[in-house]
């Protein structure tokens, strides 16, 4: 049994920012590596950010990294996306998920090595 929940987001105007938050039940994540995705309308799902079980290791997107920023707090099972600097083009549907797969150093960056997953929260970014 588990279940992730993404909140925090929301419409916010073009060079803003919002943090997504995802807060785990049912079980403790420590021992998943976790990773946001997104996907917009017509479009695949997108890795985003990723961070490793227990020793902090962090991959992102070569398109958002340095305006965003994943974290976690084991010891409120919850996980982290900061956003920055947000673009329209960053409209879409963020989801967290959980990864067992892989060492403890690992950073999954493909969906299909996610068994957990949010029900995703919307961010909308207007010009």
């Amino acid at each position: 049994q588990g279940q992730l929940v993404e909140s925090g987001g929301g419409l916010v105007q073009a060079g803003g920012s919002l943090r997504l938050s995802c807060a785990a039940s049912g079980r403790t994540f420590s021992g998943y590596a976790m990773g946001w995705f997104r996907q917009a309308p017509g479009k695949e799902r997108e890795f985003v950010a990723a961070i490793s079980r227990s020793l902090g290791y962090i991959y992102y997107a070569d398109s958002l990294k340095g305006r965003f920023t994943i974290s976690r707090d084991n010891a409120k099972n919850t996980v982290y996306l900061q956003m920055n600097s947000l673009k329209p083009e960053d409209t879409a549907v963020y989801y967290c998920a959980a990864s067992s797969v892989g060492s403890i150093w690992d950073v999954p960056r493909s969906s299909g090595e996610y068994v957990y997953w949010g029900q995703g929260t919307q961010v909308t970014v207007s010009s």
